[in-house]
């Protein structure tokens, strides 16, 4: 194992544009079963950045194929997993969902190197930033340059492509890539049913099966700024449950918010419109220029993510930029069944960008 003591990096954001993708750590994975026959796997620690710009460390997988390897990079943002320690994709093969191992398959077959961020916080002992768009997008950018720094070979040209989370860090990896990914080449990004419009969305979710994804929003909400305190936002049935966020992963955490009524999820059923409003702020992906074209997919029987708020909203916002936006709506396709579905559909779209 390749072992790089963290105290030989400065813990201050002066030196965070030269450090980010510097690779910390790195040794062999265990692939699931779908993804050993094509690829080697590296689980790797990495230098990426705060929403504030300091160091922070993230980890991650770096899948390299076994055949027919070329010199691109694609980088998959996984699906929402949770946000305790366990819930991270590299380290726990329970949470490395089906459709992200069908989404990784396709692209390891077309010989792209796939960099797959765990995202801040989840396998490190810093709290996890969910839905906060900017670090998500930071830890893909980063991850990226980490397979860089693992493989020589790799040229700078590379593309995101995300889901749900995913595929909104990766809408805000596109705005935020010129600015942050140093030699790399942005030449795209797939957002599959990407989280949107969050002060449209939010108010929607209470009484609803959908309930642990706020949950999990407002503590991740809090991880960036303090000033938003969960515990006094949450109705006491929903308090009693917090412990779900650091035993359990998406499913148990999910299964155990739907029951609640909208008064026993929030105090007064609803949120105060000031906590929506910062929500939306780091959230809504679309609120500045993209810098690379744009796929947007989107199943329009999505059980949640509404395939309204993609169509609609989202695209107009990104189709006002100057960037070629398109969208691609599959019939009948739930939120997981949109990643299985498209599989072929982006890897297509991803080697004309790259072409």
């Amino acid at each position: 194992m390749l072992v790089i003591p963290a105290a030989l990096f400065p813990g201050t954001a002066a030196h965070a544009v030269d450090l980010p993708g510097m690779v910390l750590s790195s040794a062999t994975a265990t692939l699931p079963s779908e993804l050993s026959p094509l690829a080697n796997g590296k689980r790797i620690s990495y230098v990426t950045t705060n929403v504030n710009g300091g160091l922070i460390t993230a980890t991650g997988l770096v899948l390299t194929p076994k055949t027919g390897k070329n010199n691109k990079i694609v980088v998959w943002g996984h699906g929402t997993t949770g946000l305790a320690d366990q819930c991270a994709p590299s380290a726990s093969q329970a949470v490395f969902w089906p459709e992200a191992r069908a989404a990784i398959a396709v692209l390891l077959q077309r010989g792209w190197t796939v960099a797959a961020p765990d995202y801040p916080g989840l396998g490190t002992a810093l709290p996890h930033p969910y839905l906060v768009g900017a670090s998500a997008a930071r830890s893909m950018i980063d991850s990226a340059k980490s397979a860089r720094n693992l493989d020589a070979t790799l040229g700078t040209q590379y593309v995101i492509d995300g889901h749900s989370q995913g595929g909104q860090g990766a809408l805000f990896a596109n705005e935020l890539a010129p600015t942050y990914d140093g030699a790399l080449v942005l030449r795209g990004t797939a957002a599959i049913a990407p989280v949107s419009n969050a002060d449209l969305f939010v108010p929607l979710i209470p009484g609803t099966a959908a309930q642990g994804y706020l949950v999990m929003a407002l503590f991740g909400l809090q991880a960036v700024d303090p000033s938003v305190v969960p515990q006094l936002l949450l109705a006491q049935p929903a308090r009693q449950r917090t412990g779900v966020l650091q035993s359990g992963c998406l499913n148990e955490i999910l299964a155990t918010y739907a029951p609640l009524t909208a008064s026993q999820l929030l105090v007064g059923g609803t949120l105060p419109q000031s906590v929506v409003t910062k929500l939306s702020k780091y959230a809504n992906p679309g609120r500045k220029p993209t810098t690379a074209p744009v796929l947007l997919v989107q199943g329009n029987a999505d059980e949640a993510v509404p395939y309204f708020f993609t169509a609609g909203p989202l695209f107009t916002q990104l189709d006002g930029y100057a960037q070629p936006v398109e969208y691609v709506e599959i019939d009948g396709a739930t939120h997981d069944g949109a990643v299985f579905e498209s599989t072929t559909l982006i890897a297509d779209w991803i080697a004309a960008r790259f072409t």
